[in-house]
């Protein structure tokens, strides 16, 4: 006698062959999910290369914003983007490593911090739109900075720091708990214990979310027009509360105006923070790979 499936049911070899088909189906959806994003993305850097690459030049990189497509540069942008991003690792980094030490270390389980986690996943997706409005009525409005770099790096600290304080705490949890029990046992209290043993443990991981808190915080731009930076600067900010603009505003100034040649003066500005934020990104893994040699 056959074994014959009872009515309703698929014979063992369909099953398998339907299996097979489903899985082909679901690797080539993958597949296009992957390359279809790949190839716009080169796309477009082509594009920005091929209009960008000649206009980079000494001349490009030191000169000065000008009516005359020609003759501009993005000097002033250039200075205010790295005196922003100085002032806001400042700022960010020993504020949101705290932060992060006292959630994980010090505070105790409870209804207030489950409302502390709440807020601060909630904070992290909150717009970009959303924290200017804030830095506008508080620090320009409320604390009086104006339209100076320090309002600037502290509104771009309040973006990043939710992103810096759960890369950190996420860092902090990868440390085996009996280490921290063997430097309690040889006499270390809680703050040597940090010190010498769980901070330099989890240091890679809070590097990387420091630089890419960072890398994000470089390509903003609606925070920077929202609280009053200048789309034309002529000139090297050179205190924190000077006027100031930035590359991600320059450009943007750039490319909304109808001349071609500040269209390709903007493909070029972009090339530069392309290569700010490759170069960003480049550090990270560079310094996590060797503090996880060191430590291992």
């Amino acid at each position: 006698m056959t074994n014959t499936p009872p009515p309703g049911r698929l014979p063992p070899s369909l099953h398998v062959a339907s299996g097979h088909a489903g899985e082909r189906a679901l690797r080539a959806i993958g597949l296009l999910a992957i390359i279809l994003p790949l190839m716009t993305l080169v796309v477009l850097i082509g594009t920005t290369i091929a209009d960008g690459a000649p206009r980079l030049s000494g001349d490009f990189l030191s000169g000065v914003p000008s009516r005359k497509p020609e003759l501009a540069g993005i000097l002033p942008a250039l200075a205010g983007t790295a005196m922003l991003m100085g002032l806001t690792a400042l700022i960010a980094i020993p504020v949101g490593l705290g932060a992060a030490l006292w959630l994980e270390e010090y505070a105790k389980p409870g209804r207030f911090m489950n409302l502390v986690e709440l807020t601060i996943a909630t904070l992290a997706g909150v717009p970009s739109i959303i924290y200017a409005l804030l830095a506008l009525e508080i620090f320009v409005r409320v604390l009086g900075l104006g339209r100076s770099i320090l309002a600037g790096a502290a509104t771009l600290s309040l973006l990043i720091l939710p992103m810096i304080v759960m890369a950190s705490r996420e860092a902090l949890r990868t440390v085996p708990k009996h280490l921290r029990e063997a430097s309690f046992a040889l006499g270390g209290d809680r703050w040597v214990t940090l010190r010498t043993v769980v901070l330099p443990l989890a240091m890679p991981g809070v590097l990387t979310g420091i630089i890419l808190g960072l890398a994000r915080a470089i390509g903003e731009t609606a925070p920077l027009i929202t609280i009053g930076a200048l789309t034309y600067v002529a000139f090297v900010p050179d205190s924190l509360s000077s006027a100031f603009t930035a590359l991600p505003i320059q450009i943007f100034n750039w490319i909304s105006r109808p001349q071609a040649g500040f269209h390709v003066a903007a493909a070029a500005a972009i090339l530069v923070l392309l290569a700010l934020m490759l170069s960003m990104n480049a550090l990270a893994i560079w310094l996590r790979t060797r503090l996880q040699r060191r430590i291992a």
